[in-house]
């Protein structure tokens, strides 16, 4: 099945403050697990792709093969550079509308695109319910990584935002001429994504649709998020 966007990752150095933030511009911010222990939050909506919200323990620049063995070769290389780029944008997802990634991963390797292997994942909610699901690096880090659906599924029955915000409808993503070919594939033909030549590969900006105005940037911890400038994509 075709590709989706899945989420657009914004590393953060102080996710409770992040939060907070996200919160102040009107949208409404669940964390993924317990607060206290939490590394990643998310900005749902009601179908369709998401913000995620993340940090990393800055004892994470030590660990670099141990990541490498337990995620997959490449991936130690691109949860380093979620922090060393400093709070933004640092990666997207895409979703295989499969429970298992292997078939999509041996079709992108056989039209040779490298990528890790599936990582089977675990995360227990803040109300103590557990989701699934399997998530897999390509090799080089700057592309977009691969997810499979939750399981069970984890949009909210609500989801409203005060601001307005109804949908993640676009994602600018730059991308370096020898990236494209790769990406492209990986992508496919998911209308969400709109993609420029750029000197490096990533996200750049997301577009909200119902967002009522730009956000603060003093108050986005460096994601640039705008209203949708257009509406050619379906709700």
């Amino acid at each position: 099945m075709a590709p989706t966007c899945s989420h657009v990752l914004l590393w953060v150095r102080d996710l409770h403050q992040a939060v907070q933030d996200y919160r102040r511009l009107g949208f409404q911010v669940d964390y993924a697990t317990d607060p206290a222990r939490a590394q990643h939050a998310h900005i749902w909506f009601a179908h369709g792709p998401i913000i995620e919200l993340l940090t990393t323990p800055r004892s994470a620049a030590f660990f670099k093969w141990p990541l490498e063995l337990a995620f997959g070769r490449g991936s130690g290389v691109r949860m380093l550079r979620w922090p060393a780029g400093g709070e933004g944008f640092c990666d997207v997802a895409v979703r295989i509308e499969q429970p298992d990634l292997r078939p999509a991963l041996d079709a992108l390797r056989a039209d040779g695109v490298a990528v890790g292997r599936a990582v089977r994942w675990k995360r227990t909610r803040p109300d103590g319910d557990k989701t699934t699901f399997q998530f897999a690096y390509p090799r080089n880090d700057r592309l977009p990584f691969l997810v499979s659906p939750y399981d069970p599924p984890q949009y909210p029955p609500h989801s409203a935002h005060a601001n307005g915000a109804t949908a993640l409808s676009r994602v600018h993503l730059g991308v370096r001429a020898e990236d494209e070919v790769a990406l492209r594939r990986l992508i496919g033909a998911d209308p969400h994504f709109a993609v420029q030549r750029a000197a490096v590969t990533g996200v750049i900006a997301v577009e909200l649709r119902g967002l009522r105005s730009r956000c603060d940037p003093a108050m986005t911890h460096g994601g640039d998020i705008r209203p949708e400038a257009a509406t050619d994509i379906a709700a």
